[in-house]
């Protein structure tokens, strides 16, 4: 299979303020482009051509760099973009999602705590994770375009905490940018979507 770029699932200017039209120009139309583009270019001949994006990230990490921090990034964004929506994020859930985060981490207040100190504390690039792992949910952090998948995981929510997705609206204040995505623009109905996957 190779790799596309979709068109966003709302306007430019559909998360503002918490995210700005700029913001989301740069980082969808240049920056989730540049992996397409070059996860295609690296795709070929990498004997995982004609797998699913799964597999390709799955397949390629550790064994073959370049393909994998563009397919991983790829399948990243994919479902970055539609984990966020307008007037999304707070506490309001569906409930086997709810009730699966309280049974895995304690609160929704003590994962949202343990959500942001993940992205803090996730040193230069990566990405902060819900994901369900051996049954639980549970908060994971990775490096640059790691993901759960890698980990013997799956993620049904993740958080972009690369400079390019924060900088234009919130310079160096990491913490405000996650409080932000986890209280105005998380999509649960789409972090359920892939939760109910997994069960």
């Amino acid at each position: 299979m190779s790799f596309t770029l979709p068109p966003l699932p709302y306007s430019y200017e559909a998360l503002q303020p918490y995210m700005s039209k700029e913001t989301l120009e740069y980082h969808h139309d240049k920056h989730h482009q540049a992996y397409v583009t070059a996860g295609n270019n690296l795709l070929k001949d990498s004997g995982l051509e004609g797998k699913s994006l799964e597999e390709i990230v799955k397949g390629s990490f550790g064994k073959n760099a370049p393909l994998f921090n563009n397919a991983g990034q790829h399948y990243n964004h994919l479902h970055f973009w539609k984990w966020m929506k307008p007037n999304g994020g707070g506490d309001k859930m569906p409930g086997a999602l709810e009730k699966a985060i309280v049974d895995g981490v304690g609160s929704i207040a003590k994962m949202k705590e343990d959500f942001v100190a993940a992205g803090v504390g996730q040193f230069g690039s990566g990405w902060a994770w819900l994901a369900v792992k051996d049954g639980r949910v549970v908060v994971m952090k990775t490096p640059n375009g790691e993901n759960p998948l890698v980990h013997g995981a799956t993620p049904i929510l993740g958080c972009d905490v690369w400079e390019h997705s924060y900088y234009i609206d919130y310079r160096n204040r990491r913490p405000d940018y996650i409080k932000a995505f986890l209280d105005h623009l998380v999509n649960w109905e789409y972090v359920d979507e892939m939760f109910q996957k997994t069960r």
